[in-house]
């Protein structure tokens, strides 16, 4: 038997960053997610997310991969907001995503980083907050 113990911090955003994910509809999206990825064997450990994107922090099987994840968590939200008309537009994910691993001894910060979302974002946009992780953990660095 494998023991794997792999955290990863995965972020996301809205097409365009359209401001989508309204207060009181998105926390139905969240618990769906959450519920939907424990019926695929993936664990979320803590998600949340603001009016354009989701933090997720995910732990990881032996036989799971980031890509295949979060194909399986947005596809699959998205599909499911749209057809219970759940935002007052379609909801469509950006292609991209930020995915980093996380440490044990980190594990606590990122979980309140994650549960803070609004009181982080009142101090900073998600464009601006994703530039800090690209260049914190040195994304695009050849």
């Amino acid at each position: 038997m494998s023991h794997v113990n792999i955290l990863i911090h995965a972020v996301w955003g809205t097409h365009n960053r359209e401001p989508v994910l309204i207060p009181g509809k998105r926390e139905l999206l969240l618990d769906h997610i959450r519920q939907n990825a424990r019926s695929k064997g993936i664990y979320v450990d803590t998600i949340n997310a603001h009016t354009d994107h989701v933090h997720c922090l995910i732990s990881l099987e032996a036989d799971q991969n980031i890509a295949k994840v979060m194909q399986l968590i947005k596809g699959e939200a998205a599909f499911w907001a749209n057809k219970e008309n759940l935002f007052h537009t379609k909801l469509e994910w950006a292609e991209d995503y930020f995915a980093a691993s996380v440490s044990k001894s980190a594990l606590g910060k990122v979980r309140n980083y994650i549960r803070k979302q609004g009181e982080h974002h009142q101090k900073l946009t998600f464009m601006q907050e994703y530039a800090n992780f690209i260049e914190h953990y040195n994304f695009g660095q050849g």
